[in-house]
């Protein structure tokens, strides 16, 4: 007879970590989730250990190692120092990012990600060595194919005190690698599970919520709880919200919605909101810009009017957004865990509030007998139907001690259920599945601070059952179908060709930025959802050195979409449908919403390749696709209605940090290449003297009086800029 499964609980580091080690020996190859969840003391101890001991081999897997932004130059690295002071107090570092990035790693220590915060880690030959590339719905079968026997994660306590904890932020692997590692113990290799309890950390219940039984040690105590890595908000600027409003307009009432972070993802949502909340003003910019007359696709499957029925929210990522969304009432649609239930609220025949009509239409449908059995009340109390303190005895329903029967053929049982025994409305949906969650400090905050119904509302998983179709233990493929109607997946490029294939994680050169992660799933998910779509969002251009250059190419020497899979595509320019179409239809539509300084190298380039009529030209409308209209059409709205904000979400920095902030940016953009560099220089000479705020910005960057000539130097620069931008 199995004996039930204890946990050792402890509240110093140095026995958590002898209790790892004497549970499977001086050969770690740890799992950590990707992003908040890693449990960092834990980690560091363990990291520590192995600096001290070459005889202990530790080998780290994990995704998005997060490290705080310390800036590259020393100009950045004075705008970043006080900054991370404020925003990251007390928030403890990971000693192996530290050390990697400093290249004091082991040589008995090695890390392996599937996934980088974008663009860290380029150029780093160790890191872009040991990378592994897997889609996450992956990550689990690769880990244990790596031969991981240790797994740590940063939990929640119960609210209540209850021996219980929430994988909170990442149960998106975790729920499925514990099933794993428990069947690899019981073929006999020792195997540890750990977890760290943090009481910053929001509980979430559902999925995530778990017995503190299926970890082998739990390190807590007051001493291990800090505060949560923060992801500050980045400038939403004109582009970003022009591409967050044109896929937007894509976005079906009563449907699903998936969008990742970044501006991109703040300009969905902002642009979301607004067509709920200001539809006045949405549909003048729709009418502004030519929405419906340019791109009539948009009255096929989305539109401009609100959103009375809601969305649900199916993300891989749950970013701050979809917490506004909540809030302003938008993210309502509920899902719930019954297929036929789930089409029968859908399509309106069942409705929120319960009636006795409720149970006609479940009789007729054959999900109960018209004379109640006990299995029927178990599935009518699971769905609030009937009230929860109903009992089945002897045949009868007992209700306040009172006893019913349970025919609703009967009229007097019908009255006496509808009086005693029926629940107000139907609960046990949810309107939100997300994978893991990552965001600043004032998205955990208002996590923390949801309510009980709505943080009942909202249910972290197994990325494995939101980012495809396949079977799952929490759902089958036909009840994803039915929960996922009118998908809307929402996920960003770096770049796109011609033909339609997406640039998303890597160079062709073979360097990582970033990595696959869920966004070929969602993809290859909108292809085999009946309503389904995905939408890829990117810049038109991007700076390169000095000079721009388009994100539309015409060829690439690196893919993460296929061709094979185009959908949508959107930039500030407007929308591309490339689904179904002919090579010319895909060509002609991407240069269509390309940037206008690049569509005649684009079509000399399509024309050449024999993929586009030697007499097509870009109709006229789509030959102003320039920076400055878009300026021109976002600047109107925010003078004239206060909209379109670059900040819509709430800033972490500083008014004088944004100043300083957009002084280097330009700074950096005229020092691109070495003109650039020299010209600087020039005008480094000729800088002005400071005024009364540059002043107060130079004392921000440590430069009010300079002592040597590096800093002197740096002064002068730094004037350029804020002269630039002032």
């Amino acid at each position: 007879m199995a004996t039930a499964r204890t946990h050792q609980s402890f509240e110093s580091l140095e026995r958590s970590v002898d209790a790892v080690i004497a549970k499977v020996g001086k050969d770690i190859r740890l799992g950590l989730p990707l992003g908040l969840g890693k449990p960092v003391n834990l980690v560091n101890a363990l990291y520590q250990r192995a600096r001290k001991d070459p005889e202990l081999k530790l080998h780290i897997f994990t995704a998005l190692s997060l490290e705080k932004p310390l800036g590259g130059q020393s100009l950045e690295r004075r705008f970043m120092g006080p900054f991370v002071e404020r925003v990251f107090k007390g928030v403890p570092d990971l000693d192996y990012v530290v050390d990697l990035r400093q290249g004091q790693l082991p040589d008995n220590v090695q890390v392996s990600e599937f996934f980088f915060k974008a663009g860290s880690w380029l150029g780093h030959k160790d890191q872009q060595q040991n990378y592994i590339c897997t889609n996450y719905t992956h990550a689990v079968r690769d880990l244990m194919a790596q031969g991981v026997n240790v797994v740590g994660q940063m939990v929640a306590p119960h609210p209540a005190g209850e021996e219980r904890v929430s994988l909170s932020c990442n149960p998106d692997l975790t729920i499925d690698l514990i099933p794993e590692m428990r069947a690899r113990e019981a073929a006999g290799e020792p195997v540890a599970i750990m977890a760290e309890v943090n009481d910053q950390l929001p509980w979430m219940g559902h999925h995530a919520d778990r017995s503190m039984d299926e970890f082998d040690v739990i390190l807590k105590g007051d001493d291990w709880n800090h505060p949560l890595f923060s992801a500050p908000k980045m400038p939403v600027v004109p582009e970003d919200h022009m591409i967050g409003f044109y896929a937007s307009s894509l976005i079906r009432d009563a449907g699903t919605l998936q969008v990742g972070i970044g501006s991109l993802g703040d300009a969905v949502v902002y642009s979301t909101l607004t067509r709920h909340h200001d539809n006045d003003r949405y549909v003048e910019l729709a009418e502004k810009v030519g929405l419906e007359k340019n791109f009539p696709i948009v009255n096929e499957v989305g539109g401009t009017d609100p959103l009375p029925d809601g969305l649900y929210g199916c993300s891989e990522m749950m970013v701050d957004g979809f917490l506004y969304l909540l809030k302003d009432g938008v993210l309502t649609r509920e899902v719930f865990e019954d297929e036929t239930l789930q089409r029968l609220v859908d399509d309106g025949r069942i409705a929120k509030r319960v009636s006795l009509q409720t149970l006609d239409t479940l009789v007729e449908e054959g999900l109960i007998r018209s004379t109640l059995r006990a299995r029927d009340l178990t599935w009518l109390q699971r769905f609030g139907i009937l009230r929860a303190d109903c009992e089945f005895k002897g045949g009868q329903l007992l209700v306040d001690e009172e006893g019913i029967t349970p025919d609703l053929s009967d009229e007097s049982s019908r009255k006496a259920i509808e009086i005693h025994a029926l629940g107000k409305q139907l609960s046990g949906g949810v309107v939100m599945h997300g994978g893991f969650y990552i965001g600043p400090e004032k998205f955990y905050q208002g996590l923390r601070e949801l309510s009980e119904e709505e943080r009942n509302s909202i249910s972290m998983t197994s990325v494995c059952f939101i980012n495809q179709l396949y079977d799952h233990q929490y759902g089958a493929q036909s009840l994803k179908q039915a929960q996922r109607r009118h998908a809307r997946f929402i996920n960003s490029a770096m770049m796109v060709t011609l033909n339609g294939a997406a640039v998303s994680d890597g160079l062709e050169n073979g360097q990582v930025l970033s990595g696959v992660g869920g966004q070929y799933n969602f993809v290859a998910m909108a292809h085999e959802l009946p309503e389904g779509h995905s939408i890829l969002t990117l810049r038109a251009v991007r700076n390169s050195g000095e000079k721009p250059a388009s994100n539309i190419m015409f060829n690439y020497g690196h893919c993460t979409i296929p061709r094979h899979l185009r959908d949508f595509v959107v930039t500030e320019y407007g929308i591309a449908y490339l689904r179904g179409k002919s090579d010319q239809e895909v060509f002609q539509e991407l240069i269509k919403i390309a940037d206008s300084r690049f569509q005649p190298e684009l079509v000399s380039q399509a024309k050449k390749a024999g993929k586009i009529p030697q007499d097509w030209e870009v109709p006229a409308e789509f030959r102003n696709n320039t920076p400055e209209r878009i300026e021109a059409v976002i600047g109107a709205f925010q003078q004239s209605h206060d909209l379109f904000p670059r900040f819509p979400f709430g800033c972490d920095f500083t008014d004088d940090e944004l100043k300083l902030g957009k002084a280097l940016k330009a700074l950096k953009a005229k020092g691109g290449s070495t003109k650039g560099k020299i010209g600087l220089l020039l005008q480094a000479l000729r800088a002005p003297q400071p005024d009364a705020e540059q002043l107060r910005l130079l004392e921000r960057m440590g430069l009010s009086e300079p002592d040597n000539f590096h800093s002197r130097l740096e002064k002068r620069l730094l004037m350029v800029g804020l002269s630039a931008t002032k």
